[in-house]
């Protein structure tokens, strides 16, 4: 990569690193930028801070830096990135034994018929529209999803959630709470028509506890969305305070 390109992801990179140590980064990932590499061949969010570390630690040669799960490209928050293949190797296991808590910050259009509640549905990926269809009982090709949402305010024509996914389906947030009538403030492609101005959606990644993969301890992180921009600004005092 030439060392122009790599000043202008600096550049456009705000740093934002929640926890770090040999094996471990986790960063606030920022709206816009992919956490894996997908047919478009765009450039992922590793790259810009495998410059980080290169630069912070003086390594020589190529930095290993890969993402242990993923955030869609229009989801901001914690992002757990492997530095070693040992912890890469570690943290993808307890992600696929579903034993990584994650609590999601969701503003959705209008209000929820119920203050909390425990969704279960059928989810079926169309690859090819790169969009997850949601079903109230299983269909063909179809996989299980769960999550639980405690509505923590009301607006007139929008709410804040707190969303606890108990599965890690593909769009699996979005396409659930867009289901029950309350899709994401900005996720046009799940039933939103408010586009917001940084392309992105009002879904942010707040908290993850997770067992660290190579120490005996429990490591639990978390960021806040951008709080200047709307629509998390109208909303600020309630998460700050979560």
């Amino acid at each position: 990569m030439c060392i122009a390109l790599i000043i202008n992801y600096i550049a456009f990179v705000k740093f934002e690193v929640i926890y770090e140590d040999n094996h471990l980064l986790v960063i606030n990932k920022p709206v816009g930028w992919l956490s894996q590499g997908d047919k478009t061949n765009d450039h992922t969010i590793s790259e810009p801070y495998k410059e980080y570390i290169k630069n912070k630690y003086k390594k020589p040669g190529n930095v290993f830096l890969h993402p242990a799960h993923r955030l869609d490209r229009p989801v901001s928050g914690c992002l757990i990135l492997g530095r070693t293949s040992k912890g890469l190797q570690r943290v993808n296991q307890l992600f696929a034994d579903n034993l990584v808590n994650k609590e999601y910050l969701a503003i959705v259009h209008d209000n929820p018929i119920d203050d909390s509640l425990r969704l279960e549905h059928w989810l079926a990926k169309d690859n090819k529209r790169n969009k997850t269809k949601c079903y109230d009982r299983e269909v063909n090709a179809s996989k299980k999803a769960v999550l639980n949402y405690k509505c923590l305010q009301k607006k007139d024509k929008s709410s804040l959630l707190l969303v606890q996914p108990r599965t890690g389906r593909s769009h699996q947030i979005r396409t659930q709470l867009s289901h029950i009538g309350n899709p994401i403030l900005g996720d046009l492609k799940y039933g939103s028509n408010i586009p917001l101005k940084n392309k992105g959606i009002a879904l942010h990644c707040f908290r993850m506890k997770f067992k660290h993969p190579t120490k005996d301890e429990v490591i639990e992180v978390h960021t806040l969305p951008l709080s200047n921009l709307w629509p998390w600004d109208i909303y600020k005092r309630i998460y700050a305070g979560i």
